[in-house]
């Protein structure tokens, strides 16, 4: 079982506002910049993506039904924003890995702790 949706409300009330302006500074750390698919709203979601080739990849520690992520699939895409630069992505993928190979070797470990074997794989519309 991926972390419980319980915390993932507490850090989008609390903790995302207060760590997400630092870790968009971070490399490897950004914001998912996505639009809400009811409320036409836009979202800033700080999280962690991995580079596979032009394809990035994003583990779902919270698993595949986080508004963030069915947001990026109704839309069909999303920004990425780090370090000073924003990503276009699209394609939005749900990609079950129980062998957690899309992500690094340390990363894979911590997953497996967590029982998260989810992934969201988009690819870069533009070289990055």
């Amino acid at each position: 079982m991926p972390l419980p949706l319980a915390l993932g409300r507490f850090n989008v009330k609390v903790t995302n506002r207060i760590v997400g302006p630092i870790l968009v500074r971070v490399p490897g750390f950004g914001r998912v910049v996505h639009v809400g698919h009811r409320s036409g709203r836009v979202y800033r979601t700080p999280v962690f993506l991995f580079w596979r080739g032009d394809r990035a990849v994003f583990a779902l520690t919270y698993g595949p039904g986080t508004e963030w992520v069915r947001n990026v699939l109704a839309a069909g895409s999303c920004r990425f924003e780090t370090r000073g630069r924003t990503f276009a992505l699209e394609g939005p993928e749900l990609v079950r890995d129980p062998s957690r190979r899309l992500v690094p070797r340390p990363v894979r470990w911590g997953l497996a702790v967590l029982r998260a074997s989810d992934f969201l794989v988009m690819r870069a519309v533009e070289p990055r």
